[in-house]
């Protein structure tokens, strides 16, 4: 049987206490002042008297501050409640008076708190979607980092982002003005990658048939991102050593020292720390690079913006199409081994396919149905949109609290969402926790 809630108005409350504490007050200092003679002229009638207008007083005054300071805030909760953006994130059974319910209070400023927050990352980073808090805490980190000449690495599986987190650091850098050079270490041949980045003299070797300069050389003042470092040869890992060390280094063929002022920015795919004990990538090269880290997370592990980065390719494709809730659920549950860069060609190739701008589960690719959906329940094209959306906020939740044991603060971890929302939204949807937790 579920709990009635009884609330006492503040408007009520706080008066109350302040009138109790100012008659408390005057009966103390009856009690202290009592064997005064001055004090004992007073007729015990007076004292009532003086009591009662005292309560009187307090009473008044505590309902009009009450009144000054919930007032403005009342009419901003209840504006706020009547917004679609917030009303579909904050849901109660019933609109209660802030001065009721100082939880739904709170809610709807985290709501509100989370809605800036996302509306900043899109002004600041316009390239980059995302809603959950772990890549918000990185879009932070880039902001901190992109004033800095510090070498940065970005580690991630393939498809994350990390080509797009090296633009967006360069664009808010100091030196966005300045050259920005990209090269992939792993598609250059091994025996043309030193002339591709430090240059190399006429003659050289065999077909060198001019001077040339290196991709260091051609950023000078400005930033070189080094993608996929971890591929880069032995050889060439010393020679990038020197250049972070002493900002020079020689031509292929060359003897004079080029001096370069450039910010170095790498990223990889691979666990370094693993081919250095294996003898494949320099230890010393690791810690000039591992200035300041960034570990990009697998698109299986923020579920929350499979969404907003379906919506934002759909939107970009010369041709407008729409996902089925079908197509929706199984993009969802998918895990997603090739991250990002796999659910922009899956949407790429659906939409091709697709008929009437729809785009429907038969028209994706066959290695998605390999993983059972997550969702048991149905859901039919019938259905409200508030309907179909508490069935995939549901089965996302569970999915969380499955990874986590039924743990809710690393659920909400996983979810970007604070701790009070995530409880507040398994209340809603009915999930029974201490069954997940009964099935590790």
């Amino acid at each position: 049987m579920k709990k009635k809630k009884i609330y006492i108005s503040l408007y009520i409350l706080i008066p109350v206490i302040f009138t109790g504490i100012s008659i408390i007050s005057a009966i103390l200092s009856y009690q202290l002042f009592k064997e005064s003679e001055d004090f004992n002229q007073l007729l015990p009638m007076h004292l009532i008297y003086l009591i009662m207008v005292m309560a009187f007083f307090t009473f008044f005054i505590s309902v009009v501050m009450l009144r000054f300071f919930f007032e403005p805030l009342s009419r901003f909760i209840n504006k706020t409640q009547k917004m679609s953006i917030i009303a579909s994130a904050v849901k109660s059974e019933e609109q209660e008076d802030i001065t009721h319910d100082f939880n739904q209070v709170s809610e709807i400023f985290d709501s509100v708190a989370d809605i800036l927050s996302n509306v900043e990352a899109k002004e600041l980073f316009p390239s980059i979607v995302c809603s959950g808090i772990s890549m918000r805490n990185i879009l932070t980190r880039i902001l901190k980092v992109a004033p800095t000449d510090s070498t940065v690495l970005i580690s991630g599986e393939s498809g994350t982002g990390k080509e797009l987190i090296a633009s967006s650091i360069y664009e808010h850098s100091m030196r966005k003005n300045k050259p920005f050079v990209k090269i992939n270490c792993v598609a250059i041949p091994e025996g043309l990658l030193e002339s591709e980045l430090f240059g190399h003299e006429k003659g050289s070797f065999t077909g060198a048939t001019e001077q040339k300069k290196g991709k260091f050389e051609i950023a000078d003042k400005g930033t070189i991102f080094l993608d996929e470092i971890g591929d880069m040869p032995l050889a060439t890992q010393a020679k990038l050593l020197r250049v972070l060390q002493e900002k020079e280094f020689e031509r292929v063929g060359g003897t004079r020292q080029i001096r370069v002022d450039i910010r170095i920015i790498a990223a990889t795919n691979k666990n370094l720390l693993e081919m250095i004990k294996e003898g494949k990538f320099r230890e010393d090269l690791y810690f000039r690079l591992n200035v300041f880290s960034i570990s990009l997370p697998s698109l299986r592990d923020r579920k929350e913006d499979i969404i907003p980065i379906a919506n934002y390719f759909l939107e970009s494709l010369p041709r407008r199409v729409k996902l089925s809730t079908s197509a929706l659920q199984e993009l969802i549950g998918y895990s997603w081994p090739g991250n990002v860069r796999e659910l922009k060609n899956v949407l790429e190739q659906a939409s091709i396919l697709s008929e009437n701008g729809i785009i429907e589960l038969y028209h994706l690719p066959d290695d998605l149905f390999n993983k059972q959906s997550l969702f048991d329940e149905t859901i039919n094209d019938n259905m409200a949109l508030d309907a179909k959306l508490e069935i995939i906020e549901k089965e996302i939740i569970i999915d969380a609290l499955k990874k986590t044991g039924g743990i809710q603060v690393k659920a909400a971890d996983i979810l970007g969402i604070n701790q009070r929302s995530l409880w507040h939204r398994i209340k809603k949807l009915q999930i029974d926790v201490n069954s997940i937790r009964n099935l590790q």
